[in-house]
């Protein structure tokens, strides 16, 4: 019984690998995304212009691959929710508030897991 069950964990390992890097670049990357959607992050998105930091965006839980309507083909956007660090402290202030942001895919951005 044991070499059953052996066999069938290995059958069974070799299968799931094969269907893993059957998927493409695309839908492995969905896959990590759902998986970080469920046990979510507490992301920071920067935006700079040139290299003055001049836009971050705290407590964002993921950023987005905006969609077509009609083609359902990728944007050249990103978008998410975050609280706007109008004060550049790397603290979620009192009076700061979350808002819904784009950012271009030519944008110099950084997004990183808060170390707080």
């Amino acid at each position: 019984m044991n070499k059953t069950l052996t066999r069938l964990a290995v059958v069974t390992s070799v299968l799931a690998a094969s269907l893993l890097t059957a998927c493409t670049q695309e839908q492995q990357n969905k896959i990590s995304r759902d998986i970080q959607n469920w046990t979510g992050t507490n992301g920071v998105l920067e935006v700079y212009a040139g290299d003055k930091l001049v836009r971050r965006f705290l407590k964002v839980d993921k950023i987005s691959t905006a969609l077509g309507t009609d083609d359902k083909a990728a944007r050249a956007y990103r978008y998410g929710y975050g609280v706007l660090d109008e004060n550049l402290n790397m603290l979620a202030d009192p009076d700061e508030k979350k808002v819904y942001f784009e950012v271009s895919d030519y944008s110099n951005t950084v997004f990183f897991e808060n170390p707080r």
